[in-house]
């Protein structure tokens, strides 16, 4: 690959307790004492509030934004009251992170990221999934400038989340499968060392499984670790392929299709089990360890019925057009896709 920029964040602070540390972060890298603060309801309450308290002791003047989604809407509105601003902190989940991600690139000022979840690895990705009438945009964003993620706050979180951070994570393996088969068929620019890191950190998480377990912060620090991890990989790259493919296609797909879609990882894994079956790869693997973290890996575990499962799979291939996978430029046939959820269990 030719040389060029790699947006990675210029301090990462992990840990239990690590929040303490949001004053100092800013001090050593904002300009001026001026930041917008975007977070949720809930994650105010959990986080949100405590960073203002920090950062009011810290002299900083102060905008703060409540949001419960993450449209082009609230984006724009977002970037308008943040333009005298040094920077940008989302303090929540990946809604927030999200948004006030691609405000930030809007403004090209900083962002600073602190999650409350372990969710997906967009916590420490150059992408933003931006919410549209026609499900969920990926869209390129610049890299957070730091990344503040305190594990004991988010190992408080709902247990869910993090099997789901766990599942997007796994989905490297067949991404990068993907990208390989694009590199080869297609001539796609392919990057060695951010292929290898994905794939690295997709299995030491593997290798970590039995040591993932709801309510430990020992837990949360391995995921938040390999979500980080994954999120600088796609920064390697200049895009999401180390970590997006065929499987995350068949998710969006049904982002849209899915009266109620369930967490992006969650979807994500069990996107995995069936493409890596395609792919000729060893789902069985990716099904048993998405079991023993208590991750759905069956569409009744997702709460979808069985054939919007079956929609997903025959329109993955059109979700994002352009980017080869192993679903090629047809997709699946009704009847291929129904006897890969069979054969794979995910239906029954």
């Amino acid at each position: 690959m030719d040389f060029r920029n790699v947006q990675l964040p210029r301090e990462i602070h992990t840990g239990p307790g690590i929040l303490d540390e949001i004053g100092d972060v800013c001090n050593n890298l904002l300009s001026k004492k001026e930041v917008t603060i975007i977070t949720g309801p809930t994650t105010k309450k959990i986080a949100g509030n405590y960073v203002m308290e920090i950062l009011e002791e810290n002299d900083y003047e102060i905008h703060e934004k409540i949001i419960t989604n993450a449209t082009k809407e609230i984006v724009d509105e977002i970037a308008e009251a943040s333009k005298k601003s040094a920077a940008i902190l989302g303090v929540g989940g990946g809604k927030v992170i999200d948004a006030a991600k691609m405000s930030s690139t809007i403004n090209n000022i900083p962002f600073i990221s602190i999650p409350t979840t372990a969710a997906h690895d967009g916590m420490a990705s150059p992408r933003a999934a931006i919410k549209s009438n026609h499900g969920s945009l990926s869209l390129e964003a610049n890299a957070p400038f730091a990344l503040v993620a305190d594990t004991q706050i988010i190992s408080q979180s709902p247990y869910r989340f993090t099997a789901s951070g766990f599942s997007d994570i796994v989905s490297n393996l067949t991404a990068v499968e993907d990208w390989k088969l694009a590199y080869k068929l297609i001539n796609e620019e392919f990057s060695d060392s951010a292929a290898a890191l994905s794939l690295m950190t997709a299995n030491l998480l593997i290798e970590q499984s039995d040591n993932i377990q709801p309510g430990h912060v020992e837990s949360t620090g391995i995921v938040v670790k390999g979500l980080i991890s994954s999120g600088m990989a796609m920064s390697i790259a200049g895009n999401s392929r180390p970590a997006s493919g065929s499987e995350h296609m068949f998710c969006h797909a049904l982002d849209v299709i899915a009266p109620k879609p369930a967490l992006h990882g969650e979807q994500c894994g069990v996107g995995t089990i069936m493409m890596m079956y395609l792919q000729g790869g060893n789902w069985q693997q990716i099904q048993d360890v998405l079991r023993k973290v208590n991750a759905p890996t069956t569409a009744k575990e997702l709460g979808i019925k069985e054939e919007y499962i079956i929609e997903a799979l025959t329109k993955a291939h059109t979700i994002r057009k352009g980017r080869y996978t192993i679903l090629g430029d047809r997709g699946l046939t009704k009847e291929a896709a129904e006897n890969i959820a069979i054969k794979t269990n995910v239906i029954e």
